[in-house]
């Protein structure tokens, strides 16, 4: 009989504790990996360095030096090294070290499309038609007209996928298994949404404003969309929300929504609908493709992972929880001890700005605080950074953890379970070897 191989994630989702005795040697302590002597050399000949803080090191955690993967591709414009998840639609992350720009380029911002994208889009020939029961002069314009008419702004806005960091979760989540990279912060040039929709007329009676799109649906059906979403009108109303043109000074990359897209900062990455065609102004939350059932829907109340979840016991996600991300160094890096390390990252919390980034070299016994930077403006991401002396040499994880202006604060360990693996935002964590 062949002999089955099973991956180290795979491995470590069946049985975390029971991962240790059969990679490291040694079945270590419930929470913690004390008492772990005789599995400690295993570990730290696989790592190539003595892990310092091996007493602190929580039980059943895969090493972050060896829980990274990545597998280039290529696509017009974008960074070679983006990991490509999936071909139809496409849909890739940047790897965290790649995100290291105060304002994310087109050639390093994630790709996450629901369709198939429109052939040869042109602003020159393209319309928004706003309607909807709620509307009262439903009117068309062109992308010319909306230059002309309205201000142009520009606004930096986070926008992240959803399931941003869903590989993480166990039992796994159905979708694409991101991991930390469906994230950016880039520029938008457009008009504010909420200019667009006055000039329109809102009615008394509208709750809601949602979009649709030119990408079509993967089956080829004309009839069904690939996505059409919506947000509260108290959202689409704030003054960052824009229908965008442009990003970072230049045209849309096609597989951003050229000629023309919703950037809705701090909400998922899904109401911020590419190839913008329509706006609906609605009496009601809307009914599009993607926003019922499960997709975009985390459990009303805290389930037990695996459970089983009824469609009218979830809620759809609004903003996205605080969260931050280590750029540099890149995980495992080989630094020379003696020479002090500096470490950066960015640092969101959804609607909310940050209030502090603390950093642990120590398995999050103890954190340090970084310097936090203000946002270029409401709903953008904030730099932080910290210089770190490491105090011998070996195997360092750096934790990141992040605090919003509300008192919320990342949780080291996974967050509550979900069907489809939304909102992890646990600390995220780098490998460093001091040399």
């Amino acid at each position: 009989m062949k002999r089955q191989k099973k991956g180290l994630h795979a491995l470590y989702a069946a049985d975390p504790i029971g991962a240790d005795e059969r990679v490291f040697g040694r079945r270590s302590h419930p929470l913690t990996r004390r008492g772990f002597l005789s599995g400690l050399g295993t570990m730290s000949a696989a790592l190539g360095a003595d892990v310092v803080f091996h007493a602190t090191m929580p039980a059943g955690l895969i090493p972050a030096a060896l829980a990274d993967s990545s597998a280039p591709f290529t696509l017009t414009g974008k960074d070679p090294r983006l990991t490509l998840l999936h071909a139809r639609p496409i849909n890739a992350e940047t790897p965290a070290h790649l995100l290291d720009e105060n304002v994310t380029s087109a050639a390093r911002m994630f790709v996450r499309n629901n369709g198939i994208p429109p052939a040869a889009a042109t602003a020159a020939d393209w319309t928004l038609t706003v309607g909807g029961e709620s509307a009262r002069q439903p009117k068309r314009f062109s992308i010319a007209e909306l230059k002309k008419r309205f201000t142009t702004v520009s606004q930096q806005l986070v926008i992240e996928c959803g399931g941003n960091g869903r590989a993480e979760f166990q039992p796994p989540a159905s979708g694409n298994q991101w991991t930390l990279g469906a994230v950016a912060c880039p520029v938008f040039d457009g008009v504010r949404l909420a200019d667009v929709l006055e000039d329109c007329g809102i009615a008394e009676d509208a709750v809601y404003v949602a979009y649709t799109g030119a990408d079509r649906h993967l089956s080829g059906d004309p009839d069904k969309q690939a996505i059409s979403r919506g947000i509260p009108l108290a959202k689409a109303l704030e003054p960052e929300s824009l229908i965008a043109f442009g990003m970072n000074g230049e045209a849309l990359h096609p597989l951003h929504g050229h000629p023309l897209r919703l950037a809705i900062g701090g909400w998922p990455g899904s109401v911020s609908g590419k190839w913008l065609q329509g706006l609906l102004i609605r009496d009601r939350v809307h009914d599009g493709a993607k926003m019922g059932g499960s997709s975009y829907r985390v459990p009303c109340e805290p389930v037990a992972p695996g459970a089983t979840v009824a469609a009218e016991d979830m809620c759809i996600i609004e903003s996205m929880p605080v969260k931050s991300l280590i750029t540099a160094p890149q995980t495992g890096l080989r630094h020379p001890q003696a020479e002090p390390l500096e470490v950066r990252g960015h640092a969101w919390g959804g609607d909310l700005s940050v209030a502090q980034v603390e950093l642990s070299m120590d398995f999050g016994q103890s954190w340090l605080q970084a310097a936090l930077e203000p946002p270029a403006n409401r709903l953008a991401w904030q730099r932080w950074s910290l210089l770190l002396q490491l105090p011998q040499r070996g195997y360092y994880e750096l934790w990141a953890r992040a605090t919003d202006s509300a008192g919320r604060a990342q949780p080291m360990v996974l967050p509550g379970w979900n069907p489809k693996g939304y909102l992890n935002n646990a600390t995220h964590r780098v490998a460093v070897y001091a040399v």
